[in-house]
């Protein structure tokens, strides 16, 4: 029960210093807090306690190709931004995120067959 409540702080801080840093002059670095391990952190704990060293390498090799949906939705929120109005950017990014994640899903298991 304390993992978990350490688990959710550590959520809570992050969304914090979001939320500081974009009201600052520094505003652009809440774009970077996102990025700072946390969930990877405490996954990368879980997989390395309860599975072998080779499935976290596995994790690991995933999550980077993971970048690229996160790439993807970050190019779909610049792009975007200049055509649609916040709720609707932030919408068709997310639904680009989400294409991509599901692409990235399919040829993983696909092509990556011991992962599965």
């Amino acid at each position: 029960m304390l993992s978990l409540f350490f688990k959710c702080l550590l959520g809570a801080l992050a969304v914090l210093l979001i939320a500081l840093l974009s009201k600052s002059r520094s505003f652009f670095i809440s774009g970077l807090v996102p990025l700072f391990p946390t969930f990877a952190l405490i996954a990368h704990y879980m997989v390395g306690t309860e599975r072998t060293l080779a499935d976290l390498r596995v994790t690991a090799l995933f999550g980077l190709y993971s970048l690229l949906p996160y790439a993807a939705y970050l190019l779909a929120v610049y792009w975007l931004s200049y055509r649609f109005g916040l709720v609707a950017t932030l919408g068709f990014a997310t639904l680009v995120w989400l294409l991509c994640a599901a692409l990235l899903l399919l040829a993983w298991v696909r092509f990556y067959p011991a992962a599965t």
